[in-house]
């Protein structure tokens, strides 16, 4: 990954973007975005919407989308001894949140916090080592007291855990929010890469909101753009020691993006796709999906008519943790498959299945 592209990726990750408070991070990449798109729009509740006018007024239209959001909390109360209780903001794992650093993002800047743990000396290891539920955790800012805390902090706060991007071996990476900074620098780089390449055709890309909190985003861009839909999103890599047996899967980390068959991904879309990645010898895995992808492929594909739509995934180790790892080769080749994808098919006139 070239240096324009790793920085504008590590601007994505060190932004916080929690669901329903994504201003931030979609500014990041509107700001980047826009360099490359012929007009860049926002809605009311900051999805946001890059165009590439290829190919004149009546041109095939495709988008490709990825969601803004990231997993974090809300504040919810405030004791009067000076601890914050928190909701959680999307699937949070209670398992991996206590006795971790959190940034509470206030109105006035950041304030640091943890989520308390008893220590391992004091803990009874008679009742099954449990976590206790998030709302039942409490955040420590080091106030002194409830009226200490109200002055740092206010009731409807969001927070993230503070975790950092790190660079593993070789293109290997881990973070927080790689879910789904990752997509949404995909779309953003398979316009730019569209562009370059002069597709003639209108190409999408598309940051949404609160994907986390139910694919909520989605239903809004739909009733704006109308183009066959590509989301791009994490998916469960299978190569790891954690990863469970029962959930059969040939996804690995670094053999490239994979396309979804089954459930919400249009029969014809995938086949296309995986034929842009045969053509440009772009390495594509195959994920089979019997109901939904847990994406906002599975919002697209529902709405007017029903819009062509496909999920491509990029494979994650250990998602909705604060190490969440991924090979960036994978994303590189995500976006170099979207632009042959829409190259290719600037002709299509239409995606519908042959019955």
């Amino acid at each position: 990954m070239d240096e324009t592209r790793d920085a504008f990726l590590r601007r994505l990750l060190e932004t916080p973007s929690p669901s329903g408070y994504e201003t931030r991070g979609q500014r990041v990449w509107v700001d980047y975005v826009a360099e490359y798109a012929d007009d860049v729009r926002t809605d009311a509740y900051g999805n946001a919407i890059a165009v590439y006018d290829g190919g004149g007024e009546d041109a095939t239209e495709v988008a490709f989308t990825g969601h803004a959001d990231e997993l974090g909390f809300v504040v919810t109360a405030i004791t009067d001894d000076g601890f914050l209780r928190v909701r959680p903001l999307g699937g949070v794992d209670k398992s991996v949140t206590e006795g971790t650093q959190v940034a509470v993002h206030t109105e006035d800047g950041t304030v640091n916090g943890v989520i308390g743990q008893t220590a391992i000396h004091l803990q009874d290891h008679g009742d099954g080592g449990e976590p206790a539920d998030v709302t039942e955790q409490h955040v420590d800012v080091g106030a002194a007291d409830g009226d200490h805390a109200r002055d740092l902090v206010t009731v409807g706060d969001p927070a993230t855990l503070a975790a950092g991007v790190h660079d593993l071996a070789g293109t290997r990476i881990a973070g927080r929010g790689i879910d789904n900074r990752a997509g949404s620098w995909v779309a953003a780089e398979g316009l730019r890469r569209a562009a370059e390449r002069d597709a003639d055709c209108r190409v999408y890309a598309v940051n949404t909101v609160q994907e986390e909190l139910g694919t909520r985003g989605a239903s809004m861009v739909a009733f704006d753009v109308d183009p066959d839909v590509v989301v791009v999103d994490v998916t469960h890599a299978a190569d790891n020691p954690t990863y469970p047996s029962s959930h059969a899967s040939e996804v690995e980390l670094g053999a490239g993006p994979t396309v979804t068959r089954g459930g919400s991904s249009h029969a014809e879309v995938a086949r296309a796709v995986q034929a842009a990645g045969d053509a440009e010898d772009v390495d594509v895995q195959v994920e089979a999906m019997s109901v939904t992808t847990g994406t906002d492929a599975d919002t697209f594909f529902t709405e007017r008519a029903g819009i062509p739509t496909v999920a491509l995934g990029i494979p994650n180790r250990y998602m909705h943790t604060p190490a969440e790892v991924v090979d960036t080769d994978d994303m590189e080749d995500a976006a170099d498959l979207l632009a042959a994808f829409a190259v290719r098919e600037a002709d299509r006139e239409s995606f519908a299945v042959d019955v």
